[in-house]
């Protein structure tokens, strides 16, 4: 029997169940795409993360990884599928757990008396105890008799793209169990591998410290991002502003950019703001000025391409961040596709990606750098790719240049 399943092999799943198939354990991996299980029992990999297709085929090769379609039995199953949300017609964002729902209900028939179900999915603070409510739904569903002594638990994962397999090793983790039984077979796990200190709590406040953490970026992102606007109105360098008000010892300003992406900070305070709407009134502030910031960002190129006679946009980058090919929720991607939609010749270098996402498809050309400098003169910096950290202001002599990061100043 298998140690461990982990349904969902992505950014969050696949580098977690590799590294524990190389401590030793017995995984089997398990994704709803077979191109994705392919992929992986071929011991390459989907996604794009430094070092991660070296875990991935030693973990294959040692024989203690393989991926499936399907769940099997095992000690441990560990939930890291996706957490989106849903807009509401006013413009509220609800959080959508159907995939964590089908998840657990798709493990009924391979429980078995002792397990441990850990959801690493970022979630709403109760999602643990739906687990709980839906896998005892499902087995009664099935007509299958209650399992005893199952436990459930909450372990936030806390790692960077570009950084996660150093940062699923060395970063502090939490263990929220719905009792201390679980959430002590949780840290007795991820002790594994994990070399820094886990926490043991209970899983509500396990689920809320996650969230927590992702909002509190997200409102010191939207501050940085609003004094950009104020200071686009005034007349005033924000990064020269901010590089001296930082000169305070107890302010630490961040850097603005063109929005806030990634499935983690652009999503994770709304589930705050679902659960509490008439508390979390700065959460929610927070989050509309970060997502209104492409919009801004929109209107300055437009504003530049209209003093051109035939004008060509050039977007660099596409990623949420730098140095990483993870597209979700980019504000950059978002910006893109405004423009183009605008009716502008629309040209955009990404290099972490060999193929535009859908929402572009069709209507911005992915080129390499040459090519865009060649032919565009309206040139827009949306991510910092240290791909690009060789541009200098002569190189953009004769064009119109948005610097969303600071970079070309």
């Amino acid at each position: 029997m298998n140690d461990l399943c982990v349904l969902g092999l992505g950014y969050i799943g696949l580098p977690t169940a590799s590294i524990f198939a190389t401590k030793g354990k017995r995984v089997l991996g398990v994704d709803v795409s077979p191109d994705v299980v392919e992929t992986i029992n071929h011991g390459r990999i989907h996604i794009q993360e430094p070092d991660l297709d070296v875990l991935v085929r030693a973990a294959v090769q040692s024989g203690n990884l393989r991926a499936a379609g399907q769940p099997a039995p095992a000690e441990v199953f560990i939930l890291a599928v996706p957490t989106p949300f849903d807009v509401l017609a006013d413009g509220a964002r609800q959080p959508d757990l159907r995939f964590v729902e089908a998840a657990t209900r798709s493990l009924a028939p391979h429980v078995r008396a002792g397990n441990l179900i850990i959801l690493e999915s970022t979630s709403p603070v109760g999602t643990t105890e739906k687990v709980r409510g839906w896998l005892e739904d499902e087995l009664a569903r099935r007509g299958l008799p209650p399992v005893a002594d199952l436990l459930y638990a909450h372990c936030p994962e806390r790692i960077l793209p570009g950084q996660m397999l150093k940062e699923l090793v060395s970063n502090d983790r939490i263990a929220g169990g719905l009792t201390p039984a679980a959430a002590a077979k949780a840290k007795q796990l991820y002790e594994t591998f994990c070399t820094a200190q886990i926490f043991l709590t209970d899983a509500r406040t396990a689920e809320m410290a996650k969230l927590t953490e992702n909002a509190f970026r997200d409102v010191n992102i939207a501050f940085a991002n609003e004094l950009s606007l104020i200071c686009d109105r005034l007349g005033i360098d924000v990064w020269e502003l901010i590089r001296l008000a930082n000169r305070h010892p107890r302010v630490k300003i961040l850097q603005p950019g063109p929005g806030v992406g990634g499935h983690c900070i652009a999503v994770d305070p709304w589930f705050i703001v679902a659960a509490a709407p008439e508390e979390a009134r700065l959460l929610r502030v927070a989050r509309e000025v970060n997502d209104r910031k492409p919009h801004h960002v929109v209107a300055q190129v437009r504003a530049a391409a209209a003093r051109q006679a035939r004008p060509v946009v050039a977007c660099l980058g596409l990623a949420f961040k730098a140095n990483v090919d993870d597209l979700r929720e980019s504000p950059a991607v978002e910006i893109a596709g405004a423009l183009a939609d605008g009716g502008l010749t629309v040209l955009a270098v990404e290099p972490h990606v060999q193929a535009l996402p859908a929402a572009l498809a069709g209507k911005v050309q992915l080129v390499d750098l040459p090519a865009a400098l060649a032919r565009a003169n309206v040139v827009v910096l949306l991510v910092d790719h240290r791909a690009f950290g060789s541009l200098s202001l002569a190189d953009l002599a004769g064009k119109a240049l948005i610097d969303t990061r600071g970079a070309l100043r």
